[in-house]
């Protein structure tokens, strides 16, 4: 298997994590628990899920996790952009720009899983 720093969907998800952190940053201080901590966890989720399902045992349980948790933080990450968007905390053009890396992001996952998928 492919080491997951050498995977693109990894590289891109690593990506949106730092950006969302920079991004965060900006949010009122009134969030600090709410909408501001579960941002960046969201984000973090998906690389670190796609490392970890690097690890798993065989193809089936590769492509399952993917599937199951990878895309499942990926739709949390996807969400809550648009609820900083809603409230005023982000701007309608920095909510734009995380959707989209989004939804390269779940393209890429989707293609990831069907190519570890075929090797079953």
């Amino acid at each position: 298997m492919q080491r997951f720093t050498e995977l693109k969907v990894w590289q891109r998800g690593h990506a949106l994590l730092l950006s969302v952190h920079r991004t965060t940053v900006g949010f009122p201080v009134a969030d600090r628990y709410g909408l501001l901590s579960q941002l960046p966890g969201a984000a973090l989720s998906l690389p670190t899920n796609i490392a970890e399902a690097s690890k798993r045992i065989g193809h089936q349980e590769y492509a399952r996790f993917l599937m199951n948790t990878a895309e499942a933080s990926l739709a949390e990450t996807e969400y809550l952009p648009v609820i900083g968007r809603d409230l005023g905390c982000r701007t309608p053009t920095m909510a734009n720009s995380a959707f989209k890396d989004v939804v390269e992001l779940a393209r890429m996952l989707h293609g990831l899983r069907e190519k570890v998928e075929a090797q079953l």
